[in-house]
């Protein structure tokens, strides 16, 4: 088990983190909408997102010093801190919405208000963190609950009367008449440019917990399982949408609105274990979402980034709180605080990108683990992909 940690365990934690119920949300609707027809793009996201998560992990492995740390002396200090900066106000802009996914979660579950359990919950996530080894036990929290999502989501599909002839043409690529939003909203947020960064913290949490050299080919054997992971659970929500609303004409505009609609069609039983799955997929991203924004604030700020460090374990309980308060005041996530996420999001992905396939393809900084020819033209794939995305949502939000 520890070995089987020490490989997978940063993959398992970056999967629960980048999984959350906006992720539920958009594949639902892909899935209730589109039948099987999106499937395709699953694998085209994740290959992205294995390819630069494998980077960042042999990164981890290469350099004690951390990610941003390389970027400033490398680019210049005011690129690192505005990097650290940027992600900590996009993790604190889509905090809410993880507080709001455990609230409803728990709250459909007893008929009980969800505020309630907002605060109970930010309350656990923030007593987490005052544990001695914060990482340890984030990390057994994190498979946990992916194993708790995984074997809810297999229970649902196997309710389903899955077509499989359809299935299987899915993967064929296909863009249906006004589906072109939901590619670009999943690519963008399966495609995480800011999870595979963290990435490289969690490779050297890991080494410093078991004091251990860790293997090339492990860290990357670890991101690409925390990747398919990742993409089994994706294409697990959108299946069951496909097999069981798309046939009756349901439409979704959330994953608790897909909890429901499962209700009358397979009991109450099966509602309630979609509802657990995303109770799992809610407060992993709290979690991890908070702690992604808080080490890398604690980073550019010139605190560091341990997760035993005060400073930063301060930051992240700030982003925990922040939510808290905006997800009772409001029930939702406000518009403002979705343009504002989406606004610094669109201009520092790329900053990111380039970033990391910098750094990964420089061997004075990376040695003979420097990019190969595989990896320079597959990240240089994800980096016009990444380009792609950027214009798309500049012209939605200032253009359109």
């Amino acid at each position: 088990m520890k070995r089987l940690l020490n490989i997978v365990g940063p993959g398992i934690i970056t999967a629960a983190l980048v999984f959350g119920p906006s992720k539920m949300t958009i594949t639902s609707k892909m899935g209730a909408d589109y039948e099987y027809s999106l499937l395709w793009i699953v694998l085209v996201a994740l290959f992205f997102m294995g390819i630069y998560t494998a980077m960042c992990s042999r990164i981890g492995v290469v350099h004690d010093k951390s990610l941003l740390t390389l970027i400033k002396e490398r680019f210049g200090k005011g690129i690192g801190v505005a990097i650290g900066v940027g992600i900590f106000l996009v993790a604190t802009s889509f905090q809410a919405g993880n507080g709001i996914g455990v609230g409803i979660a728990i709250g459909e579950a007893t008929r009980t208000p969800m505020y309630i359990w907002i605060i109970v919950f930010t309350a656990i996530a923030i007593a987490l963190l005052f544990f001695p080894s914060f990482y340890k036990i984030m990390e057994k929290v994190m498979l946990i609950l992916v194993l708790l999502m995984l074997t809810c989501f297999m229970a649902t599909l196997f309710l389903a009367d899955i077509q499989f002839d359809k299935l299987f043409t899915g993967f064929v690529p296909t863009i249906p008449d006004g589906s072109l939003g939901l590619l670009i909203a999943f690519t963008a947020s399966c495609f995480s440019l800011v999870g595979a960064f963290y990435q490289t913290y969690l490779i050297q949490e890991r080494r410093k917990l078991t004091q251990n050299v860790v293997n090339i080919k492990d860290s990357e054997r670890g991101a690409f399982t925390g990747v398919a992971i990742l993409g089994f659970m994706s294409a697990a929500v959108m299946i069951c949408a496909a097999a069981v609303l798309f046939p009756k004409g349901i439409h979704v505009g959330s994953a608790a609105e897909m909890g429901k609609a499962l209700e009358p069609l397979f009991g109450k039983h099966a509602s309630s274990l979609f509802f657990v799955g995303l109770f799992g997929a809610a407060f992993s991203s709290l979690v991890g979402n908070a702690t992604v924004g808080g080490a890398l604030l604690g980073d550019a700020l010139g605190f560091g980034s341990s997760l035993n460090s005060k400073k930063v374990k301060i930051l992240i309980s700030l982003v925990m709180i922040l939510g808290c308060v905006v997800a009772i005041s409001f029930g939702r996530l406000p518009l403002e605080l979705i343009v504002l996420a989406q606004s610094v999001t669109i201009f520092l992905v790329p900053f990111i990108g380039v970033s990391i396939y910098l750094i990964a393809n420089n061997k004075s900084i990376m040695g003979d683990k420097a990019n190969n020819l595989f990896y320079k033209i597959a990240g240089a794939l994800g980096l016009i992909v990444i380009c792609i995305l950027m214009v798309s949502n500049v012209y939605d939000m200032f253009l359109k």
